[in-house]
């Protein structure tokens, strides 16, 4: 038992090391003039929601934990709140679609789904952090960019997954 313990934390690692690489590199994408201000295209959500399938809810959660305290230290407190928001309920939404829709739906569905719930949960905390309700304005060019987004990662998440299940087995036993 112990054991397994110790394969899960270790895997568990490794994939927040792969979330915060692939969330590095994704910053290193200049901003698009036709996007709404932060738009990213979430390529470490494909390593959150390979965490939510295969390790389970509180795993899953952690690794966005440590991204949403990675926004924090290193663009600040606005970014760390939009991070955690979007990330929080979108980690929700894919855990139980995984569990309860994932043949209706397939990995490109839920994570147009949850690319939808994490835009919901930003544009709820920008409500919040700017006093304002006009924030909404934003939902529907945020809605088209989620979806190609969500459907982006799901299908390199679909492309990469035997090489995670591959990295799972050294890990994870």
């Amino acid at each position: 038992m112990k054991k397994n313990v110790a394969f899960r934390t270790a895997l568990g690692a490794i994939l927040c090391a792969e979330a915060l690489a692939l969330g590095f590199l994704e910053s290193l994408i200049p901003p698009l003039p036709f996007l709404p201000p932060g738009a990213k295209p979430g390529f470490s959500n494909i390593i959150t929601m390979f965490a939510a399938g295969s390790l389970g809810l509180p795993q899953a959660l952690a690794i966005t934990l440590v991204k949403g305290c990675f926004a924090f230290v290193t663009r600040g407190f606005t970014a760390g709140i939009m991070s955690l928001s979007g990330g929080i309920l979108s980690t929700l939404a894919m855990w139980l679609l995984l569990k309860t829709a994932s043949n209706h739906l397939g990995i490109i569905g839920i994570s147009v789904i949850c690319a939808l719930c994490h835009n919901s949960g930003q544009l709820g905390a920008a409500a919040v952090i700017t006093g304002s309700k006009d924030i909404i304005y934003y939902a529907p060019a945020l809605a088209v960019f989620g979806i190609v987004t969500g459907a982006v990662t799901g299908i390199i998440l679909r492309a990469v997954m035997p090489v995670l299940e591959k990295q799972k087995q050294y890990f994870y036993r």
